[in-house]
């Protein structure tokens, strides 16, 4: 039997399927990125497909604290225009 793969949102830190997340990449040579595939090589990190959660976490800054590593604010930007070409 398949196991379902549950996530924890690095902002309000619910667990909830996989599905309901964006993926963060931070690449080894450290780029970081929007990972759309959800299949990209690196360390992920996953936030709720929901405005509030994009903002906390970018009021917080809680990508520097979880990649131990500046991230710009375009990286945010990204997430708000992939969440609202969703809707």
């Amino acid at each position: 039997m398949k196991q379902t793969q549950m996530r924890r949102c690095v902002s309000c830190r619910e667990i909830k399927h996989k599905s309901n997340f964006f993926r963060i990449v931070k690449l080894a040579e450290g780029k970081i990125f929007v990972d759309k595939s959800g299949k990209a090589q690196g360390r992920g990190a996953y936030v709720c497909k929901c405005e509030k959660c994009i903002t906390e976490m970018k009021k917080r800054r809680r990508l520097d604290k979880t990649f131990k590593n500046a991230v710009s604010i375009d990286l945010y930007d990204d997430l708000v225009s992939t969440l609202s070409a969703l809707h």
